[in-house]
């Protein structure tokens, strides 16, 4: 059946993959960006397709349209981008949040807040689950962003048990793939560009902490079976991939993808830096029937690929 669907930060990194994948879906898709960190150019060849709207506007401000589901993609997810303007960053988290929900709860349409592992904070519980509250500094310069996120799973929770909505919180653990911003900071684009220009690779700290990776296409696998849940699911549910790689690994497996004559630099660890982060994904293998399919190599080949044909644009 064919659905009316709004995409918050619809022309971002993840947001972009999520509308082809509607419209594929023969939806209708309402695509709202203020470009801060999204890009037209990211959903180009969607906009000859007449089931398609691109709308700037920030929700921050009040938007309203009728539609069946909401997914809130919009927020800087990117340290640079996210503290660039902190407070600008809680406003999103916070106030486009209850925007958000208010234009649901109007519309009677289902919502997902894509929330963010960065709830857990520098966890001390390893792999991560669903049940552990996290460890957060909550005036740190990363608070921003992780505390934001965490106040918007609580206003869904509220709003779910308060007014009834029909909600879905996941937890996006670190995703990587065409079109993620060449100069955001995140460590999969520095070192792949890095090689491709066979500069050195920054490492920040000794390289030993870990982090796990997915592919943008497993992730809104993830997120369109979460959105098809029964109402009485409403997570939060952790998608990721549980395979764990340290840093070091990561640059080394980059390096030989990209031939590279790139050599290693250490830089300091950067403040609230976690060490380890890597979900437990029981809870979605069983209420989703998901588990990651692309493996490491495979989807850093198919993100090299990207980043190479994008500077030989550029060139």
């Amino acid at each position: 059946m064919k659905k009316k669907v709004l995409v918050t930060g619809g022309a971002g990194f993840i947001g972009s993959h999520l509308c082809k994948r509607l419209l594929e879906e023969n939806n209708e898709v309402l695509c709202l960006d203020n470009y801060f960190t999204g890009s037209k150019m990211n959903v180009f060849s969607m906009l000859d397709n007449p089931l398609f709207e691109l709308i700037r506007h920030d929700i921050v401000s009040p938007y309203m349209a009728e539609v069946d589901e909401i997914y809130n993609l919009a927020c800087p997810a990117s340290p640079i981008h996210y503290q660039h303007n902190p407070i600008q960053t809680v406003k999103i988290s916070v106030m486009g949040a209850i925007n958000m929900l208010e234009t649901a709860k109007a519309t009677n349409a289902k919502i997902l807040q894509a929330s963010t592992s960065e709830v857990y904070g520098d966890p001390k519980v390893h792999p991560q689950v669903e049940s552990y509250w996290g460890n957060v500094n909550p005036i740190g310069e990363r608070s921003c962003y992780d505390e934001g996120k965490r106040c918007a799973e609580t206003l869904f929770m509220d709003y779910h048990r308060q007014s009834n909505l029909k909600i879905k919180i996941i937890r996006i653990f670190n995703t990587y793939g065409p079109n993620m911003q060449p100069h955001d900071g995140r460590v999969v684009s520095n070192f792949i560009l890095q090689c491709l220009r066979n500069e050195n690779i920054t490492i920040y700290g000794n390289g030993n902490q870990s982090r796990s990776f997915q592919y943008v296409d497993d992730l809104i696998d993830g997120m369109i079976k979460m959105m098809n849940t029964p109402d009485d699911f409403t997570g939060p549910i952790n998608i990721g991939n549980p395979n764990e790689f340290t840093i070091l690994e990561l640059a080394e497996t980059i390096i030989h993808l990209t031939d590279s004559k790139s050599k290693l630099i250490f830089k300091p660890l950067p403040k609230d830096d976690p060490q380890q982060r890597r979900p437990d994904i029981s809870l979605a293998k069983e209420k989703l029937d998901w588990t990651p399919k692309i493996e490491l190599e495979e989807g850093l080949k198919k993100t090299i690929d990207y980043f190479d044909q994008l500077l030989k644009s550029n060139n």
